[in-house]
């Protein structure tokens, strides 16, 4: 697979500094522009033609919801994804009205970056409000901090699927689930599979994974 090229628009410099770093040593991301404010957004998608942006909803120069719907009027096929200080519910479904892939709150693990924009690169529209899940995989997952797509890794990890299952439930691609398992295991404290197939079996989620379950995954593309 080709890098991503990857177009960061906020006006914070440490929220630039912190993406990155987060990002600079992913072998299937480039960041090849950056904005500081929503009126330069355009002008960088023109000169950088990104796959992907990461995009604040308050700028300076033009507000975020205005820019989704230039983009997706003049660049339909570049996925947007929101990375926000504003954690409203309403502004993030308005938000996904408009075009978004996803919506991320600032407090996000900088390690979930690369997933996540991978996930959007192959099609997916990821919304943590859709999906259910067990009592039990939502206790651990906020017990570990683990995201709803990692949980639903972990228990098809449980359940003896390969990386190459688990990517074609969900239509993504293996590195993809590769980069959610390395998340998985530096969160759980585990160093292989097998380790984290025992924590899942330990804690209840190795029942959880029926064949077809697709909770927050939307194949768009």
């Amino acid at each position: 697979m080709r890098r991503i090229r990857l177009l960061v628009a906020d006006d914070h410099a440490l929220v630039l500094e912190a993406v990155r770093l987060a990002l600079e040593k992913q072998p299937d991301l480039e960041i090849v522009a950056e904005a500081k404010s929503g009126s330069e957004v355009l002008p960088r998608v023109a000169e950088s033609d990104p796959d992907v942006i990461l995009l604040d909803i308050r700028m300076p120069g033009m507000d975020g919801l205005e820019l989704l719907e230039r983009l997706r009027d003049r660049y339909p096929e570049i996925k947007v994804v929101v990375l926000s200080g504003v954690e409203d519910p309403e502004v993030a479904a308005e938000a996904v009205r408009r075009g978004a892939r996803a919506f991320l709150g600032k407090g996000i693990d900088p390690a979930e970056l690369a997933p996540i924009l991978l996930e959007v690169f192959e099609g997916a529209v990821l919304t943590e409000s859709v999906g259910g899940g067990s009592a039990g995989a939502h206790a651990v997952a906020d017990e570990f901090e683990l995201t709803a797509r990692e949980v639903e890794i972990l228990e098809r990890v449980a359940t003896g699927r390969s990386n190459k299952q688990i990517a074609q439930e969900f239509w993504l691609s293996e590195q993809t689930i590769k980069y959610h398992l390395t998340n998985v295991y530096r969160k759980l404290g585990v160093g292989s599979r097998t380790e984290a197939a025992r924590f899942a079996y330990e804690r209840g989620l190795a029942g959880g994974a029926s064949t077809g379950d697709t909770s927050r995954h939307e194949n768009a593309g």
